[in-house]
């Protein structure tokens, strides 16, 4: 791995802080609307997969500097969160919600990963 510059690690903490703020605020809002956190989370995580995946495809030797720094690392990285999602489909199991906590763990990979190729297929697209 490389050492970044001080710009780049700039890069990444603001994209960082921009990330989390916007997965506290639309997990929160949706969580609610929705009737329970893990659908927020499950929203979040598939957007940003779906992110990543189109930033990914749209750079044809890779992304530029401040797409990979700020965006993919900093902004996606703080705004997906595998751990809330691990932590939720546990509390859904402590509390004897067996098949919600596995259709939550089916949606959230079926739906990632779908996420991830469809933005993938759309960059695609966008480049030719």
């Amino acid at each position: 791995m490389t050492q970044g510059t001080f710009t780049t690690y700039v890069q990444v903490a603001l994209g960082g802080a921009t990330g989390s703020v916007l997965r506290f605020w639309l997990g929160s809002v949706i969580g609610h609307k929705a009737g329970a956190p893990f659908w927020g989370t499950l929203f979040v995580n598939v957007t940003g997969c779906f992110l990543i995946g189109l930033l990914g495809n749209l750079r044809e030797n890779g992304p530029a500097e401040f797409d990979r720094y700020f965006l993919m690392v900093g902004v996606l990285g703080g705004y997906t969160t595998f751990s809330t999602f691990s932590l939720q489909t546990l509390e859904l199991l402590q509390k004897g919600s067996a098949p919600l906590a596995l259709a939550n763990i089916a949606l959230s990979l079926v739906l990632c990963l779908l996420g991830v190729w469809l933005g993938h297929a759309l960059g695609a697209q966008w480049k030719s």
